[in-house]
């Protein structure tokens, strides 16, 4: 296991600022995943992790080492691609044993068979190993991919997004291995996503990178919860959450005047209690309440049906949001409907920073 920590990271590609002040502390045996849109920094991250790149000022320190000079072989790092980087005329066999056959490593012949075996039971290839890679399914050459960073038993495994070529179903048998795999092994994970689903459901903790800086780093259960900036409210959520325009004056929040408004109450009326002015207020589609005794009119703009339940675009003048209902309730397109909204899962942000208004 081991203990990875970066320290004010700056790197630039040709002017471009890829990173910028990046601190990030990945502790022993945790799986740590970094989410954001492409573009955001999050594979430059995981290469100057990996040492294939250097850093244009800060440090990386693993286990309480600076090995930002060191190279990539130095770091014991094993790194998985979402290219599957196998040989293909090999079988799994050989590729499995690659790694493990140059003499600086000094392992006799029973110590690779013994770690062979064991990699690819654990990733489920053992019935495969006589088999060429380029007769196995994407699934298995991800498996493969993965058993062959198993058998260096590095002290940190880096993946840079290695389900996204993989189908959806494929995609999340693999998620709950990785997860499995992580426990079994006991190893400190650092995952690289831009699929939120990939990111909720694996890490320990997530990092949510914009533009080459951390915007907020938290558990699956606050980055949700509490999103700390507009961006992470609005890129976190499927459906995503609503971000509308609105106004906190007098205790009202006010979002279309004489249409879309309500006052603040309880809790909610305590915790915007300093909120003045222009802001973006937020409120997942699941919190908004619909039915005919709900307090704000509206009309059913679109309807999509998502199985267990349905997606439906409110309208309120030219304001839309998007609420979840049961896949029983009969609204259709046009239909007149009333919702109000779970006034504890409001959020608010500033309209110019983005960052989150309102008491903890």
């Amino acid at each position: 296991m081991a203990h990875v920590r970066l320290e004010r990271v700056n790197k630039t590609f040709g002017g471009r600022a890829a990173l910028i002040d990046l601190d990030i502390d990945i502790e022993d045996g945790q799986f740590y995943v970094l989410l954001g849109p492409t573009g955001a920094g999050k594979t430059t991250t995981l290469r100057l992790i990996a040492g294939l790149e250097r850093p244009d000022s800060g440090t990386v320190a693993i286990d309480g080492r600076d090995v930002t000079n060191w190279s990539a072989a130095q770091r014991d790092v094993a790194l998985v691609l979402q290219q599957y980087s196998l040989y293909p005329r090999y079988t799994v066999r050989e590729n499995l044993e690659f790694p493990l056959k140059p003499k600086i490593r000094g392992l006799s012949r029973p110590e690779i068979e013994a770690r062979v075996a064991r990699a690819a039971r654990i990733v489920r290839v053992d019935h495969l190993l006589d088999r060429k890679t380029d007769r196995l399914s994407g699934g298995e050459m991800q498996r493969v991919s993965i058993g062959r960073a198993i058998v260096r038993e590095p002290r940190i495994f880096l993946m840079d997004e290695p389900l996204s070529n993989l189908d959806a179903k494929l995609r999340e048998a693999l998620r709950a291995e990785l997860k499995d795999l992580k426990m079994t092994l006991g190893a400190t994970f650092l995952f690289v996503t831009h699929d939120q689903i990939e990111a909720m459901s694996m890490g320990d903790r997530i990092a949510v990178l914009d533009a080459g800086r951390i915007v907020q780093v938290g558990t699956p259960h606050e980055i949700y919860n509490r999103p700390r900036h507009v961006f992470v409210a609005g890129f976190v959520g499927s459906p995503a959450m609503n971000l509308l325009a609105a106004e906190f004056r007098n205790d009202m929040v006010i979002a279309v005047p004489g249409h879309f408004e309500f006052p603040l109450e309880g809790a909610a009326s305590r915790r915007f209690a300093g909120v003045r002015g222009p802001a973006t207020i937020g409120i997942r589609p699941e919190d908004i309440r619909v039915g005919p005794d709900q307090a704000i009119a509206a009309v059913a703009h679109g309807v999509e049906n998502h199985g267990v339940e349905k997606v439906v675009t409110l309208r309120v003048e030219d304001c839309l949001l998007r609420a979840t209902v049961p896949a029983t309730n009969p609204i259709a397109i046009e239909d007149r409907v009333r919702f109000s909204l779970f006034q504890d899962k409001l959020h608010a942000f500033d309209a110019t920073t983005g960052v989150r208004l309102g008491a903890a």
